[in-house]
């Protein structure tokens, strides 16, 4: 920070200070000039003051460059015309400055002006009896300095512009990258959040479940109750390793360690509905349509789905049988989860984080989620995952 407050103190002062250098080289020069324009004392005194001081106002060029532009002519004319000497470099750095420093409207009116302005005493210092094509020259000659410091000063402020474009330009790219990496990190938040919410919902009902079971039948069927103890381990640590899989991957700097398991696909349904079947919920799969590999993405969101809609079923249902319908399409993936159950849509999870999630990972592969209860009873789960969003 300090670094960047001295650089900007140096931009700032640093051609101001050269200004100064400058002006005070010209002074000194136009006061030994002027010394020797006159042999009168007192007025070679007063030259001397008069050209030292206007050779000052280089000082300000950069902010006042219409005004040190008018005093260098007007100096530079008044020598022209009284003494007959010719001095163009004030008058060549004050053009100059003009049309670096000075929007090029005004820069044109007032070079113009101060152009004219010299014509007349450039002309005055010129032997014109008789008039040939060499003093038109020379007059010509004379002039033509002064236009192109001008356009030197022009070209000058077109290069600092664009420049200037240029930079702000890239601090606008700069803006909009750390703004698309914070919006980027704001949705990798949520796809972590939909993830450890599946994962962590699915596997603590299928845990409650098994406990309950288990502490229902302790006393009268061991058998049943240890069966139940260690499918909460085994499901405990299918929990632990997939939110230590997900929480993983955004450690800075460190690769996925390959000890994790990857991301679950519809290949892994089965297991998924075992572990369903575990905790007393019958499950069939049904499948139609030409089953064919599917983008990660989609694959990951429809197993996510299924997970979510059997562990509303689990929690909330009071459901003895669950069907889980995966319909391939020519362009989209239709999954769909009924159950028999009696609970109300806001209890299957309809108004809460489950379905919030369902329809997130369904708009992000722009395809939509659709909930109700069925007319004989139960709950409906429909999701439709489109192919072309997740291949293009």
């Amino acid at each position: 920070m300090t670094a960047g407050l001295l650089g900007g103190w140096r931009a700032r002062v640093g051609p101001f200070f050269g200004d100064i250098v400058l002006a005070t080289a010209i002074a000194v020069a136009a006061a030994s000039a002027a010394s020797g324009a006159t042999s009168n004392e007192p007025a070679q005194a007063i030259l001397v003051l008069l050209a030292g001081g206007a050779a000052l106002t280089f000082a300000v060029r950069r902010v006042y460059p219409v005004q040190v532009l008018a005093i260098a002519v007007l100096v530079t004319a008044f020598f022209a015309l009284v003494y007959g000497g010719y001095w163009p470099f004030a008058a060549l750095l004050g053009f100059y400055s003009l049309a670096a420093h000075t929007e090029r409207r005004t820069a044109l009116v007032a070079g113009a002006i101060g152009l004219l302005a010299l014509a007349g005493p450039i002309a005055h210092d010129i032997e014109w009896n008789p008039v040939t094509w060499s003093t038109i020259a020379l007059f010509a000659g004379r002039l033509a300095p002064l236009v192109a410091a001008w356009i030197l000063g022009d070209n000058m402020r077109t290069r600092r512009a664009y420049l200037r474009a240029l930079e702000d330009r890239a601090e606008q790219l700069e803006r909009e990258q750390d703004a698309n990496t914070r919006r980027a990190a704001a949705e990798e938040q949520a796809r972590i959040a939909r993830e450890v919410h599946d994962i962590v919902a699915h596997n603590l009902s299928v845990i409650i479940v098994q406990a309950t079971a288990a502490d229902a039948v302790f006393a009268t069927d061991p058998t049943d109750a240890r069966r139940a103890v260690r499918t909460i381990g085994s499901t405990a640590r299918q929990a632990l390793d997939e939110v230590r899989r997900v929480l993983g991957v955004v450690r800075i700097g460190e690769e996925r360690s390959p000890a994790f398991p990857p991301q679950p696909t519809l290949d892994r349904l089965g297991t998924l509905l075992e572990q369903v079947r575990s905790a007393g919920l019958q499950v069939e799969l049904e499948v139609s349509g030409d089953a064919h590999d599917l983008p990660p993405a989609l694959e990951l969101s429809a197993y996510r789905i299924v997970q979510e809609a059997l562990t509303n079923t689990l929690r909330h249902a009071d459901a003895g049988h669950a069907t889980v319908t995966l319909r391939f399409g020519s362009d989209a993936l239709d999954v769909e989860v009924v159950d028999d159950g009696t609970a109300s849509a806001s209890g299957n999870g309809a108004g809460g984080r489950g379905l919030i999630g369902m329809r997130e990972r369904a708009a992000a592969l722009g395809g939509s989620v659709e909930t109700e209860p069925v007319p004989e009873g139960g709950f409906r789960v429909a999701a439709r995952l489109p192919f072309a969003t997740t291949e293009r």
